[in-house]
């Protein structure tokens, strides 16, 4: 309920005064009432109508010019035509950068398709904007802000956003990732720049088949159904972490083939080429439980009997 005022006020037009070397914040801010049609027009700020008597204000037909802004003057001034609002403004203090600003901000692509999701980690900023593109780290009115497309259990938002570059050629340039965000009457504004290559990680792959060969056992890893298409271009690397069933060490292999005395096995996947980073391990699978489902038809695992009854695997169907 915190952040639906603030989240509906970011749809409006946002005149950021600036921080200046001295203790005053700001050049003569000029404010102008949108919409059409002439007339005389009233300003208001925060609700309350505006006085003449300042000297650091003018109001000129259907401007208003603030000729010094302090914090005092930061919040919402609204153009009136009568009983009828017909524009509001809001005027924020833009603070400096904070440290971990990066930390706030983090983005993740799941594939090289025309997506990515990035999610502001923090609860204490009361709205957050993000944009894509020079358009918005340049500070443009063409910008295309995006709202959060979702809220985390922790309370950070989430949001997607969508770009243009084609996942069959070498990037040139990098993603700028514009994110705006508001605590009391204040904005803090940064840019990430970061090629899509580098925010790249795989969800989790599929364990989907193991088969005997020799003394070992190969295998056989599915990407995730996020991943891009075909697999034969976007190829992925797996690594499968496993438990040696006499010792209890855990061991892990670059290849397919795993040695037949494990307890258990894992996965984990990343772009090769890259490289990316790794996707989250897979759930520990138990050796015995995947030989004895092969059976049952829960899992598409191929085995033998010879296998089972190598290693004292009972089946009671």
């Amino acid at each position: 309920e915190k952040r639906t005022p603030w989240i509906f006020r970011l749809l409006l037009i946002i005149v950021i005064a600036r921080r200046n070397d001295g203790e005053s914040y700001s050049n003569p801010v000029t404010l102008t009432c949108g919409g059409r049609g002439d007339g005389a027009v009233t300003w208001k700020f925060g609700g309350e109508v505006m006085e003449d008597s300042d000297p650091f204000i003018q109001q000129q037909n259907q401007t208003l010019v603030l000729d010094e802004v302090d914090t005092p003057m930061l919040g919402e001034y609204s153009c009136w035509r009568g009983n009828q609002m017909v524009s509001s403004t809001y005027i924020l203090l833009q603070e400096k950068e904070e440290e971990e600003f990066d930390s706030l901000l983090k983005c993740r692509a799941r594939s090289y398709d025309c997506e990515f999701n990035c999610s502001w980690t923090s609860s204490e900023y009361t709205a957050v904007r993000l944009g894509l593109g020079p358009d918005c780290s340049e500070g443009g009115e063409s910008c295309h802000w995006i709202r959060k497309s979702g809220v985390d259990p922790d309370g950070g938002l989430q949001f997607v956003l969508s770009h243009s570059l084609t996942p069959y050629s070498e990037e040139s340039s990098k993603l700028e990732v514009t994110a705006e965000a508001i605590k009391d009457l204040s904005i803090v504004r940064k840019t990430r720049r970061f090629y899509l290559r580098d925010i790249v990680q795989p969800d989790s792959s599929h364990i989907v088949r193991c088969k005997e060969v020799g003394e070992n056992l190969n295998v056989t890893v599915a990407p995730p159904p996020s991943w891009s298409i075909p697999h034969s271009f976007f190829s992925l690397e797996h690594e499968i972490q496993y438990v040696l069933r006499d010792d209890g060490r855990t061991e892990c292999s670059s290849t397919s083939l795993v040695p037949k005395g494990i307890s258990r096995l894992r996965v984990r996947s990343r772009d090769p080429l890259v490289p990316s980073a790794w996707s989250l391990w897979t759930p520990w699978t138990n050796c015995y439980n995947v030989l004895i489902m092969c059976y049952t038809g829960v899992l598409q695992v191929n085995c033998s009997h010879n296998f089972l009854q190598q290693n004292h695997v009972k089946l009671f169907f």
